[in-house]
């Protein structure tokens, strides 16, 4: 039998994990389960209130995402006690019923059916709906036994070769628990929007914090399949992130706390290094069956053990087009350390890499057929190559894209190259606002702008910040591709038409108290067919 430090060895000739190696080493990680191959059939029971003690199943909520034009992933989860092992529910599966109607009020039922809610799940219920009409709002929910769901909304796409006159979306990040409240999603529950993007830190994996607003209940960091559920179930049982996702389908993609800070593909961050590389892969398979089992995603995201395909393509007609990326599951490891440092030679190596080659050649393909207006790469880390240091000296971060320079710099030189119309990035994990202007090398203002970067802070992350840092000046003297930064809590409002892009930076005042008030802090525009951010 192999044991762990034997699959670290092979690990590391491998140069990564793939389903090969985990196949041939399936019993050094025999607790990990091939979900795609065992999501549970075995037979269901109907379930009654006594079954979930008395409780309310439903405690987690209802949300959707992916939506197509025909359909969306509805989720729901079965939890009548969320911090209990097991989320308070039997080990056995459960019948649940789902609809989908074309009013609030659930008189015009237009599909239903019958799910599972499966232990091997956590009893979580993913519903792909399909054969509705595009372009719709439509509503939703679920029944077990005797107890009924909240009612959530949700919409279809519009077709694949129309182009809508609008889409309103925004996107956000960042969630950290303890660090703050969710206020920022209580005004984005109030705004009519089409989409929520979500680019992740959905959780925070760490353990109990010296100082925080709100406690998590987790006595260590997140480890095990039962912690990573128990800190999502706790996040989701917020009513100010439920409220958010029962109003519009939401798009979701990860960053590194769904797992453990700064990790990189099968390496954790440098303080972590002295953990075996096969007991990292079983705490990030945990993790990844964690995310699937709390996301609306669908069956194509399922995990196999330490493996996850989250990358894909969501379209809104042929307005927008979002390749939604995955920078974390194939990235290779950080230079120096992680720490700040000059773009050299260990920077620019043409190994590194932050997407990994066949998520790459899928991102270009991706992009050279898309005949949208507007293509945007929906991801984590910040693309502009932004210098922190004042003064003759460089220093760019080591987690961001600057870790893998010469991809950073080709995938933006691919963009002019091909001439892919209107590229937009979106991205999270700074706990700040950016707009930043995109050219294949930054530190050459002399080229051409290819795209816009729109950077949005957290929901909480950091608690209050503060709305011009003390380097603001310095930071756009220094870096020419910098148009706006902000440090305030918050998330980023978009109005996309055929013929503008506008992003509004919403800012909260004070996330440590309920009530915070909200304010407009900036608007960026960027017009179709002219790259380049200006502000409004």
């Amino acid at each position: 039998m192999l044991d762990l430090s034997d699959l670290r060895s092979a690990v590391r000739h491998e140069g990564g994990v793939s389903r090969r190696l985990f196949l041939a080493y399936g019993v050094a990680l025999a607790a990990l389960p091939l979900l795609a191959d065992r999501v549970a059939s075995a037979a269901t029971r109907p379930a009654t209130r006594a079954a979930f003690g008395g409780a309310d199943p439903f405690t987690l909520g209802v949300a959707s995402g992916d939506p197509e034009p025909a359909g969306m992933v509805l989720w729901t989860r079965l939890a009548p006690a969320p911090l209990e092992p097991g989320g308070g529910m039997p080990p056995v599966p459960v019948n649940v019923a789902w609809e989908v109607a074309e009013d609030d009020g659930m008189r015009k039922v237009v599909q239903r059916g019958t799910a599972v809610a499966a232990p091997d799940l956590g009893h979580a219920v993913h519903v792909e709906v399909d054969g509705l009409r595009p372009d719709r709002w439509y509503w939703y929910r679920f029944k077990a036994g005797d107890a009924t769901s909240p009612i959530g909304r949700t919409r279809t796409a519009p077709p694949a070769d129309a182009t809508p006159g609008a889409l309103n979306f925004a996107f956000a990040s960042c969630q950290h628990y303890e660090a703050g409240l969710f206020t920022a999603y209580e005004h984005l529950a109030q705004d009519e929007l089409d989409l929520v993007v979500h680019l992740g830190d959905y959780i925070y994996e760490g353990g109990p914090g010296a100082k925080p607003i709100r406690q998590h209940s987790g006595t260590r960091a997140t480890h095990t399949l039962a912690e990573y559920r128990a800190r999502h179930n706790q996040y989701r049982a917020d009513p100010l992130l439920q409220a958010a996702h029962a109003r519009c389908p939401w798009v979701v993609t990860w960053d590194d706390h769904e797992v453990a800070n700064n990790y990189a593909g099968d390496v954790p961050s440098p303080p972590n290094r002295k953990i075996d590389h096969a007991a990292f892969l079983a705490r990030r398979a945990a993790a990844y069956q964690a995310y699937y089992e709390a996301m609306p995603l669908r069956r194509a995201c399922l995990p196999s053990g330490p493996n996850l395909t989250l990358y894909r393509t969501s379209r809104f007609g042929r307005l927008a087009e979002f390749q939604v990326l995955d920078t974390r599951q194939y990235r290779t490891d950080q230079p120096h350390d992680e720490k700040p440092s000059e773009l050299d030679a260990a920077a620019l190596e043409p190994k590194n890499t932050l997407l990994g080659r066949p998520q790459r050649e899928w991102l270009q393909a991706s992009l050279s057929k898309s005949t949208a207006t507007w293509n945007v790469l929906a991801q984590q880390v910040m693309m502009g190559m932004v210098d922190r240091k004042p003064g003759p000296e460089h220093a760019y971060s080591m987690d961001q894209w600057g870790s893998a320079a010469t991809e950073r710099m080709e995938l933006v030189k691919f963009l002019g190259d091909r001439k892919i119309a209107n590229p937009v990035v979106l991205t999270g994990d700074i706990h700040s606002n950016w707009v930043n202007d995109l050219r294949p090398d930054d530190r050459r203002p002399e080229q051409p702008v290819v795209a816009t970067e729109f950077v949005g802070t957290s929901i909480s992350s950091g608690g209050n910040g503060v709305d011009h840092p003390k380097s603001l000046a310095t930071t756009l003297a220094e870096n020419p591709c910098v148009k706006y930064h902000n440090a305030e809590r918050g998330y980023v409002r978009c109005t996309v038409t055929p013929g503008k892009w506008v992003s509004d930076y919403v800012a909260v005042e004070d996330v440590t108290k309920p009530g915070g008030r909200v304010v407009k802090r900036a608007t960026f525009a960027v017009e179709a067919g002219r790259a380049g951010a200006v502000r409004g």
